[in-house]
């Protein structure tokens, strides 16, 4: 019987760990390869790379009728998914935001404003200008190693929300307590590991969270496998 593979799919918007058989066809490969990355599989030019460090081009798999495993990917190689026609599925565009138009005000013309969140906070004494206690509350040990794999309690029904813990500690966006920010296997976050400017850890737009310590189980939680078979 034979064994799935682990490896990494990887496009201009996504990036994730999957399993796949070996014995499936290269257009059989290409159909999954469409639900995840979003490229239609007429556009696509798949590369074997040996690792995310090390991408070196192990093989290009352009004969749809071979298997997978005909060109002998090994576990946690990575397949590289261009689009070869972008301009019809818009891929990269969704996350490249250099063509967007920016509002900008100086920092003096932002204080001086009423209507603005600083000056909301002021009036009612919110974040940094809340009134300081003598003792500063105490920081919650907690036991979350970075780089643990873990799942998030989520309030869906029947949602796993799975991923890697990327930071552990106090953060500037809250005065008290330690967050957990946690890099998802999907895109269930609400950043890229960054928060009102300041950065905590890398990762994707949109695959970054903070939670709190209660809400994250640490353990053995592979990334779980999308059942993306067709009926034969």
């Amino acid at each position: 019987m034979s064994s799935s593979l682990n490896l990494f799919v990887v496009s201009p918007d996504t990036r994730s760990e999957r399993r796949f058989d070996p014995h499936i066809t290269i257009e059989q490969l290409k159909s999954k390869l469409e639900l995840i990355t979003g490229i239609p599989t007429s556009s696509q030019s798949i590369s074997l790379l040996n690792s995310e460090e090390d991408p070196r081009v192990i093989a290009q798999l352009f004969d749809d009728s071979k298997p997978l495993g005909f060109y002998s990917p090994s576990n946690l190689q990575v397949l590289k998914v261009e689009d070869l026609n972008p301009s019809i599925s818009f891929t990269g565009q969704l996350t490249d935001v250099s063509q967007v138009d920016k509002f900008e005000i100086s920092d003096a013309e932002y204080a001086k404003r009423t209507d603005s969140v600083l000056a909301y906070k002021q009036r009612n004494k919110v974040g940094r200008f809340a009134p300081q206690t003598d003792t500063p509350s105490p920081t919650t040990s907690v036991n979350i190693p970075v780089g643990s794999r873990c799942e998030v309690e989520s309030s869906e029904p029947g949602l796993s929300k799975r991923g890697t813990v990327r930071f552990v500690g106090q953060t500037k966006f809250a005065p008290t307590g330690v967050w957990v920010g946690v890099e998802y296997d999907e895109p269930f976050g609400k950043n890229d590991g960054s928060v009102q400017g300041e950065k905590y850890f890398e990762c994707k737009p949109n695959y970054g969270s903070f939670v709190r310590p209660e809400k994250v189980k640490v353990g053995d939680y592979p990334v779980l496998e999308l059942d993306l078979d067709e009926e034969m």
